[in-house]
């Protein structure tokens, strides 16, 4: 077994009590289900700053429980929502709970990277399936993976590389300029896209980490942006952050002098809502757009719309196909390991975003768009340039 990865001593305790709450676990693992019916734990959060992308991901997960009459590969489904909370001291010991609850036959969710770090033992250890809907630290599907962590979502350096080469060709010999928060997250989307973007001939004009969770004035920042004169920008934000830095930055007139790329989550759901027009132009790189032009997505966007307020985010689709693979998986039965044998033959996935399978590190192998925010039919829309080269490693 792995080492286990350091956690904050309060949390470790926690961890250390809920084990000991916990039942015996069968050697099959999986829950306790007839071969009639299924019960599906959502772990997402329901409370705190990622509660929107919690409520997207369950208006997903639901919409294909109801496009299939509440089953999932022939066998009724017994849906559980926990709240995953706003980081790992709430989401660890929720999802510890779930992996050691015996009538839990898998896991779908989970927002926060640091709180699917801290349970990728834990599932291993129950042999029991946890679907990624949405964390994106590249260590689930890399080093730290294990045969009973998938992820439907993505890789946080993934989404960076993506768009890299394409910057390249459009700065030609100018240099870009990097900023994002400074975390994990953050620094793997920007040294994602700093490695292709430098491997197409790139050049780096600067790099500025913002203090997370805190900066509420990036005035600062976007100065030394201006003072280094580069050819681009390129950032990470999201929620509320997102919003302001892409305000502040047009306020600052730079979005009329200097073209600005960033990753998908800068221009995603609410946040676009938020920016209106200061977002206008702004091409970003990202697995999904309820823009896509193809006729899964076109049902898709229809049926979403039709019991939610608004489009479908990447959140929702993340979600969504986290049904269509277990929807396969449990075609070979509820044990913990026969869903695992299905998760490995699930194949081809018939997606909103585009067809994917299963890579071997157990993340999608799928398409990434550049998008670009213009105005369509009234609203702000991340609108669909064309597709973006395939990261490698």
């Amino acid at each position: 077994m792995r080492a286990t990865r350091s956690l904050p001593l309060a949390l470790t305790l926690t961890l250390a009590l809920t084990a000991c709450g916990g039942s015996a676990l069968s050697d099959g693992g999986g829950g306790g289900g007839d071969d009639d019916s299924v019960k599906i734990a959502l772990l997402v959060p329901q409370s705190g700053v990622y509660a929107p992308l919690g409520k997207d991901m369950e208006a997903g997960f639901r919409l294909y429980l109801d496009q299939h009459d509440n089953q999932l590969g022939g066998k009724k489904v017994e849906l559980t929502v926990v709240d995953e909370g706003g980081g790992p001291e709430d989401g660890v010991p929720a999802g510890t709970k779930l992996a050691q609850d015996e009538s839990v036959d898998a896991v779908v969710g989970v927002v926060n990277s640091a709180t699917a770090l801290g349970l990728v033992d834990t599932f291993a250890e129950a042999k029991k399936p946890l679907i990624i809907g949405n964390a994106g630290a590249d260590d689930i599907t890399g080093k730290e993976s294990s045969p009973y962590v998938w992820r439907t979502s993505f890789a946080n350096g993934e989404v960076g590389a993506a768009i890299g080469e394409k910057v390249a060709e459009e700065v030609g010999d100018g240099k870009v300029y990097l900023v994002g928060p400074d975390y994990a997250a953050g620094k793997e989307f920007l040294a994602g896209f700093k490695s292709s973007f430098e491997k197409a001939g790139g050049k780096i004009a600067g790099t500025q980490m913002t203090p997370f969770g805190k900066t509420t004035n990036f005035q600062p920042y976007l100065q030394k942006v201006r003072n280094a004169k580069p050819k681009a920008v390129f950032a990470f934000y999201a929620g509320s952050e997102a919003v302001t830095f892409v305000k502040q930055y047009d306020q600052l007139g730079l979005h009329k002098d200097i073209p600005f790329y960033g990753t998908g989550f800068l221009t995603e759901g609410g946040a676009l809502t938020a920016q209106g027009k200061s977002a206008d132009g702004i091409f970003t790189s990202l697995h999904y757009s309820s823009e896509l032009d193809n006729e899964t997505n076109a049902a898709f966007v229809k049926d979403y719309s039709a019991k939610n307020d608004g489009k479908p985010t990447v959140y929702s689709v993340q979600a969504y196909d986290a049904g269509a693979v277990l929807d396969k998986a449990l075609e070979e039965g509820t044990g913990g390991d026969q869903i695992v044998e299905g998760l490995k033959a699930a194949g081809e996935i018939d997606s909103p975003r585009g067809p994917w399978s299963f890579s071997d590190e157990q993340g999608p192998d799928q398409t990434y768009y550049l998008r670009k925010v213009e105005q369509k039919d009234g609203a702000w829309s991340n609108v669909v340039e064309g597709d973006l080269t395939k990261p490698t490693s």
